[in-house]
């Protein structure tokens, strides 16, 4: 899969693919719609019940999720465990070339994410352990239920069948009651799917340039 680093407005990059015509995160900006989405509104939502937290993340991309999420996880003295899906990862000579860093310790942070070996669960630091597997969602098989599911697939007009019911069946089986599910996209077939598990569907204000995005609640 080609892919070409593009900068979005708030200064950060993401990446674009020509086959899909489909970036990464928001052209708005990738690291603010990464906090809004998945910190402010995911983890920061959970993590007020918990000081443990057991995360999957399907489309680990760039390791952005990741990054914000064990940069947090240190800052509000929580522990993340931490499973990433890529069934593309992303070419060292690409993420390196990737600059989220607003600091030394981000840099080498963002590396450790990023060069962690798929197949291995380590801690990276104190507060976050990661563990990647470079499996679609539909062929993995999980020994283990989660608080909180970042959802970060390609939106259904690039991916549909990222979007399709049985992904959502099988993600809401790997929930623990409570347990959230968190994206960017608001599409209404999304929700309809949601709701037919008997979740709870929150339709939350988006980031800067999407008016909506998703939680879903395992009740």
């Amino acid at each position: 899969m080609k892919r070409e680093l593009r900068l979005t407005a708030d200064g950060s990059p993401t990446l674009y693919v020509p086959e899909l015509d489909e970036t990464y995160h928001s052209m708005h900006g990738s690291v603010q719609e990464a906090r809004h989405v998945f910190i402010e509104n995911g983890l920061r939502f959970v993590a007020t019940e918990s000081k443990q937290v057991n995360i999957l993340e399907v489309g680990f991309g760039t390791g952005l999720n990741a990054l914000l999420t064990a940069q947090y996880a240190k800052e509000n003295a929580i522990r993340v465990n931490y499973v990433g899906l890529e069934a593309y990862p992303v070419e060292e000579a690409i993420w390196k070339e990737i600059n989220y860093h607003t600091d030394t310790e981000a840099r080498t942070l963002h590396t450790k994410i990023m060069a962690h070996p798929f197949g291995e669960t380590n801690s990276i630091n104190l507060n976050f352990s990661l563990f990647k597997e470079a499996k679609l969602i539909q062929d993995w098989v999980a020994d283990e239920t989660f608080d909180l599911i970042y959802y970060d697939a390609f939106g259904p007009r690039a991916q549909a069948e990222m979007w399709e019911l049985p992904i959502f069946e099988k993600l809401y089986s790997l929930l623990n009651v409570g347990g959230v599910l968190v994206t960017y996209c608001a599409q209404g077939q999304f929700k309809r799917h949601l709701k037919s598990l008997g979740m709870r569907v929150d339709s939350l204000p988006g980031p800067p340039g999407k008016r909506e995005m998703t939680r879903g609640i395992k009740i």
